[in-house]
């Protein structure tokens, strides 16, 4: 798939999800995607997943590996989408497996972009970056941004 039609389907995507949980849509923001990009050629230059400095500030950062088939945007989001059965929303918080999909559907996230690379052992990286981050450790902030499926945007 060519890099215009995966962002697009990555955005499709989000978008699809957030609406279902009455977060506003996402806007593609080439600046993200950049970055997104940059750092997906590095970690198949490493070899390895972890995440960027962009991460530790105000930006926000999901990160799919896979081996062997490349993923589609579609496959991705859905994957850090299926997080929703290990979270609690009558207890709003941060929970351990839970980040990719509290990121995707985090109600004041605006923008986003994607990067994808594959190293030379056929591991494909796809790098999402989000801004504003979300996943700010309060649950307030988790209460107010991840919403039930079926909540009306606002």
């Amino acid at each position: 798939m060519d890099k215009k039609s995966f962002e697009s389907e990555f955005l499709q995507a989000h978008n699809k999800y957030r609406e279902m949980h009455g977060a506003p849509p996402l806007q593609l923001s080439r600046q993200l995607c950049q970055s997104a990009q940059e750092w997906a050629d590095q970690l198949a230059k490493l070899g390895t997943s972890q995440h960027s400095a962009a991460a530790e500030g105000s930006i926000g950062e999901n990160i799919y590996e896979r081996t062997g088939k490349e993923p589609t945007a579609d496959h991705t989001v859905d994957s850090w989408y299926s997080e929703i059965k290990k979270y609690n929303f009558g207890s709003p918080g941060y929970v351990p497996g839970t980040g990719h999909f509290t990121q995707v559907i985090w109600k004041e996230s605006k923008e986003v972009g994607v990067g994808v690379a594959t190293d030379g052992k056929g591991r494909h990286y796809v790098v999402g970056q989000y801004n504003p981050g979300g996943n700010i450790d309060d649950p307030e902030s988790y209460k107010q941004n991840v919403l039930p499926a079926g909540s009306a945007a606002k």
